[in-house]
């Protein structure tokens, strides 16, 4: 259910709501201490700052110049073409389970090392050993299977390739259960930290710039359950987000052995 639910999810988003400076879909975020504050390469990404700082500051765990990268969950293909354009991987594939958001993907964002395709989280059309890191925004929570994932992403990961994840659970006790599917995984886990915080003042820092993209981009109609989707100040999300009764982590893993 969960899984027909975020294909069905994204693929009326994507055909729908075609809008060309809509370009991500994750709450946001905020750095923390340590991490430099990011200075964006060009102020026509100051829309969606906060949102392109999640796959900023996910994508800085590790240097993914020269590497090739697959992205499971690339949605509308903001953070996709920010480090393909950005950050210099030798190439890039993100993987959707809608087709409409492939297909958008493809059409807002082409460069010569980036590209999109259709394709399951728990069948990664990609070849064993094949890439150096797998992305992964926010998404993992919808699908029919968190371990079958992990599986694939061992998978297709070369040996000492990363896993670089952030997501949230709807409470502190299945964000346990993630946490032991990981380790189940047979993935070394490398970092772990709790980001709630962070994401909590993007969500607050960034609700005037969202509040006006609803209302220029979504029927009125739909405006209050748009909200709640979105994640806006106040919705339900971002007041169990606040509360610690929906906590958000990132965790950085690796694959055992030596490329």
């Amino acid at each position: 259910f969960k899984r027909l639910n975020a294909k069905v999810t994204y693929e009326l988003l994507a055909r729908y709501i075609p809008a060309e400076d809509w370009h991500f879909m994750n709450y946001g975020y905020i750095p923390g201490d340590g991490e430099t504050q990011l200075v964006l390469p060009d102020e026509r990404l100051k829309l969606q700052e906060y949102s392109l700082q999640m796959y900023h500051y996910l994508a800085s765990k590790t240097d993914v110049r020269g590497k090739r990268v697959l992205e499971v969950g690339s949605g509308r293909g903001g953070g996709a073409r920010y480090i393909a354009q950005y950050m210099a991987p030798a190439s890039y594939i993100g993987v959707d389970i809608a087709q409409h958001a492939v297909t958008l993907a493809n059409k807002l964002h082409q460069l010569p090392n980036l590209n999109f395709v259709q394709g399951s989280a728990e069948a990664l059309p990609a070849d064993a050993a094949s890439v150096d890191v797998v992305i992964n925004v926010e998404s993992c929570h919808g699908y029919g299977s968190v371990p079958k994932f992990l599986s694939e992403v061992k998978r297709v990961l070369k040996p000492g390739g990363l896993l670089l994840l952030v997501d949230f659970r709807n409470s502190v006790e299945n964000m346990k259960i993630f946490k032991q599917q990981l380790a189940e995984s047979k993935l070394r886990l490398l970092e772990e930290e709790d980001i709630s915080t962070r994401v909590v003042q993007a969500i607050e820092m960034e609700d005037d710039a969202k509040r006006e993209r609803i209302e220029r981009l979504i029927p009125r109609k739909f405006h209050k359950l748009f909200c709640e989707f979105a994640g806006v100040a106040g919705s339900k999300f971002h007041q169990t987000l606040k509360a610690g009764k929906r906590p958000y982590y990132r965790f950085v893993l690796q694959k055992p052995g030596v490329n």
